[in-house]
């Protein structure tokens, strides 16, 4: 319970002091497929899933924000996303995800 609290507390500090303004297109921008990143192809089935265990509790089913802000439609570059997803920062936590797992997620993510 203390772990989802904190969970919880940190997506809504990062949603509040981290978000840009968002505005994206509405509806599902979820991509299932493979996509090309400057690392690569991002094995976006992987990405998805490691989004649903990771961060969709903050940012949406659709990446459209929830506790946390907007991923969809933002300009996010890979590199700013990996940097979140492991060091965190703006009130996300760190190491939610981490190694080639949190590559293809950062790849995945800042290409939605």
């Amino acid at each position: 319970m203390k772990k989802m609290f904190m969970t919880l507390a940190a997506c809504t500090v990062f949603a509040l002091s981290a978000c840009g303004g968002g505005g994206g297109e509405s509806g599902d921008s979820a991509d299932n497929g493979n996509t090309e990143n400057a690392g690569g192809s991002v094995d976006a089935e992987a990405a998805r899933s490691a989004y649903d265990q990771n961060c969709l509790q903050c940012h949406g089913q659709n990446l459209e924000g929830k506790n946390g802000p907007a991923l969809a439609g933002r300009d996010l570059s890979q590199d700013h996303v990996l940097s979140m997803i492991q060091n965190g920062g703006a009130g996300m936590p760190d190491g939610l995800v981490s190694g080639e797992k949190a590559e293809n997620l950062a790849a995945w993510v800042a290409n939605q």
